[in-house]
Order: structure tokens, then C-alpha cells, then sequence
């Protein structure tokens, strides 16, 4: 039976400088995801790559093989940054839990944070553009988006200052106590930039917007009352700004230590202080060596993010309650689709016993006509529906209790049922999964115990 394999890395165990090095843009991903799936051999594969993780996730008849291709996956691409402890992995039920855990925010450096449902979703569907995904990852991915919705619905951990974006503005409202009169400059519009100046909206500063796309900035000015500038006119924003949130896509630095020497010259000693929330970082870290130039990234909002977490800590402990409600409901799934093939066997194993036993016995009976062989043959599929009825009965019950997998394995152990019966068609709802067990049960056994 396949099961489920984690590996990856986020904040809680690398720092931004190697995370970038696993990070794929999500316009590459589908890319990403076939190259990974062609080099590794694993059956379903689905890849998250967000500011704070990196996460392939894959399911295999041989988690432990899986688990050691994908970390050498991950291992070779981060090169020389693939220390001890970088990269972690979880298996079986740990790496259900462990998705349901990331959708829901439970795991993200700003606990509660909406974007990362978002960003999950996304990869889910180029996982399924790219044709990397199955019954197994598309019914936990599934699920997992329903968990989330669930936490969200039910417990206050979403209320409050909930995202990567809205951290930084309280960074950099810490910085300066308050932010009313200053200048602020948005370096990209893309979803964190939007975060950020709905959040800077608030503050009373004077916003000004920064984007490739010069129709985007201005599209995003006009709803947080900002003002849209050309991209030409980084040098001379920089020049002005107090405050600099960098957000962009670009796969390089965006401000290097050419482009601020002159900024720097210009502003005359006056601080600039840059939150670079971006990963990759559009700030080259030498920057932060300049005079009066002070670089802050997503790993320093940390420190913010636990004081904005202990708030919530009542309401992530009812979330938690949720995740391990919404995995017994998916393991109870799981071993709906085991106790199938589990019945299949059962029924063939009795079947055939009886067939030869009848076969044997016929010949030593004289010349019996068709209607005395058909009561025979009758009487023998009787006899197996009737005996097999308690025992499927009981299999379909126990199998979705929590010790179920070992009731289907006792079955199948005392029974020398195949190992490699070939089960049928997984499902993808637990309602048609738990129908097509009913349904074998009942060909089984009949509903009373006789033929049908």
C-alpha cells in the first residue's frame, strides 16, 4: 500500500541565504515538478515553495526509499548548504499531519496567516497541470484545504496581525513609533506587496509604489491611497524613503551595493531602514554594511511574530484539536481503501476452495444430472456466503477504528491472502470509498447470509 513522504526545509531550519537556493517561482513549478517526478521515480509528487519552506511532497509502495530519493533530490540542489538539520522528513500519518498543519497556518512564522492556504492551493493545481498528482495527494491536499477552512471558521487564530506583510509594517512602526508623515517605498505589487500597503494604508504614511508593471502600481496606489512611481525612478525614491519594503519575484538583487552607493552619498546621513520580505531577497546582504543603511528579512521578524503568536496561543490549541480530528478522518478513509482489496481476496481465497472441493466431489457421485449438479454448486456458494458474512461484518466494522490496518493484516496474514493483490480503483471521496467496501461486502455475503 503507498503511502505518504515529506521532505523540506523551513524557517524553523534554515536560514532565508539557503532557503532561496531551493525556492522556484511559481510560473516554474509545473517545470519543476516533471523534472523531479522523471529524476526520482516517485508516483505522485506535489511541490510548495513559499518565503518561509520548501516542501516536496510524494507518495511511494516504499516510503523509506521514497524519502531517501527526495532528500537527495533536495540535497544535491542546495549544494554545499545541505548541512545537518537543514532539511527534515515525515512519513505515514506524521506527513499527513504535517500538511494539514501548513495549510492551516499552524506552522508558518506568522501563525494564522491567510496567504499560505493561498499558496498551497496554487501548488495543488500545478501539481495537477503537470499530471504529478493522484487519488492519494489529491485526497489529503483536499482534505487538508477543508481542515484549514475548519480553523479558520472555528477558532480566533486568524484575528490580529496575521501575515508576513502586516509583520513588517509593525516592524517598521517599531522602528519609528509612528509612521504618519513618513515616506514609505513599496518595492513590487505582487500578492505581499498588496498585503503590505493595505496594511501601511492604516498608518498615515506617505506610500509610494515601485512595480515592473507600472499599470499594476498604479492599480494598487489607487486602492491604498499611494502614489504609483516609474521604475526609472528607484535612485531617487531611494534617495527619499524612510522606510523600504522590498516584496518583488525577481530571481536577483534588486538593490545591490553599486546601486546604493549613490543613495547612500545622497541621503546625507539620514537612516534608511529596508524590510526585505522577499525570498529570493531583493536586498544583496552587503547593503546592510553601508552607513545608516539598516536590513531587516523575513528571519528577523521572528521576534515580532512570537509576540503576535502568544495572543493566539489559547486558539492554536483548538486548531491543533482540529488537524488531529481531520487525520483520523482521513487515516479512516485510508483504511477503507485497504479493507477493499482485503475483501476482494477473502471472497476469492473461500471461492476458490470451494470450487475445488465441489470439483473433487462430483466425479465420486455418480451420474447426477443438471439439476442436482446445480443444487450442488448453490448449496457450496451458500456455505461461503454464510460463513464469510460474521467475518466481513466484523472486518468492516474494526477497519475503521483506529487498530483497524492490524485487523486487516491479522485477516490477510491468517488467510495467506497475496501481498500484491491488485486493489481496486481508489476512490477519491470517502463516501464513494466506504460505498465501494459496502458494495463488496454485500456481494460477499448477501444481507442475510444467503445466496443472492
Amino acid at each position: 500500500m503507498r503511502d505518504f513522504v515529506v521532505v523540506g526545509l523551513s524557517h524553523r531550519t534554515a536560514p532565508v541565504e539557503v532557503r532561496e537556493r531551493l525556492a522556484v517561482a511559481p510560473t516554474d513549478l509545473q517545470r519543476e515538478l516533471r523534472e523531479i517526478a522523471t529524476d526520482s521515480g516517485l508516483e505522485e509528487v506535489l511541490l510548495i515553495s513559499t518565503c518561509n519552506r520548501v516542501e516536496l511532497y510524494a507518495t511511494s509502495a516504499n516510503p523509506l526509499e521514497a524519502a531517501r530519493d527526495a532528500k537527495q533530490t533536495l540535497t544535491k540542489r542546495l549544494g554545499d548548504a545541505a548541512g545537518e538539520g537543514v532539511l527534515y522528513q515525515e512519513r505515514g500519518i506524521d506527513a499527513v499531519r504535517h500538511v494539514f498543519r501548513v495549510a492551516s497556518s499552524l506552522d508558518s512564522l506568522v501563525v494564522g496567516e491567510p496567504q499560505i492556504l493561498g499558496q498551497v492551493k496554487d501548488a495543488f493545481d500545478a501539481a495537477k497541470e503537470a499530471g504529478t498528482i493522484g487519488t492519494l495527494l489529491g485526497r489529503c491536499f483536499t482534505q487538508a484545504f477543508a481542515t484549514a477552512k475548519r480553523v479558520r471558521n472555528e477558532t480566533g487564530i486568524a484575528e490580529g496581525t496575521v501575515s508576513v506583510s502586516s509583520i513588517a509594517c509593525e516592524l517598521a512602526k517599531k522602528i519609528f513609533g509612528n509612521l504618519e508623515g513618513r515616506q514609505t517605498l513599496l518595492l513590487g505589487a505582487g500578492e505581499m506587496g498588496e498585503s503590505a500597503a493595505r496594511s501601511l494604508r492604516q498608518t498615515g504614511t506617505n506610500l509610494h509604489i515601485i512595480n515592473r508593471s507600472e499599470e499594476r502600481a498604479q492599480m494598487l496606489a489607487i486602492a491604498c491611497d499611494g502614489r504609483a512611481v516609474p521604475y526609472e525612478r528607484l535612485a531617487t525614491e531611494l534617495s527619499d524613503a524612510d522606510v523600504v519594503i522590498a516584496s518583488t519575484a525577481s530571481p536577483q538583487f534588486i538593490l545591490t551595493p553599486q546601486l546604493m552607493k549613490s543613495v547612500v552619498r545622497t541621503r546625507r546621513h539620514r537612516p534608511l531602514f529596508i524590510i526585505d520580505i522577499a525570498v529570493p531577497r531583493d536586498v544583496d546582504p552587503r547593503v546592510g554594511n553601508m552607513d545608516n543603511v539598516f536590513v531587516y528579512d523575513v528571519d528577523d521578524l521572528q521576534q515580532v511574530a512570537e509576540e503576535n503568536l502568544a495572543v493566539r496561543a489559547r486558539e492554536a490549541a483548538l486548531a491543533e484539536r482540529i488537524i488531529e480530528d481531520e487525520v483520523e478522518s482521513f487515516l479512516s478513509w485510508r483504511r477503507s481503501l485497504e479493507l477493499a482489496p482485503t475483501i476482494v481476496a477473502l471472497r476469492k481465497r473461500f471461492g476458490q476452495v470451494a470450487e475445488e472441493e465441489l470439483r473433487r466431489a462430483l466425479p465420486r457421485l455418480g451420474g447426477l444430472g443438471e439439476s442436482d449438479r446445480a443444487v450442488l454448486e448453490a448449496m457450496s456458494r451458500s456455505l461461503v456466503n454464510k460463513l464469510l458474512h460474521q467475518p466481513m461484518t466484523e472486518l468492516k466494522a474494526g477497519a475503521g477504528e483506529p487498530d483497524g490496518a492490524l485487523l486487516i493484516d491479522a485477516v490477510r496474514r491468517l488467510f495467506a491472502l497475496s501481498e500484491h493483490e491488485t486493489p481496486p480503483e481508489e476512490t477519491s471521496t470517502q463516501t464513494s470509498a466506504e460505498a465501494n467496501v459496502s458494495q463488496l461486502t454485500a456481494a460477499a455475503t448477501g444481507p442475510t447470509g444467503d445466496t443472492k
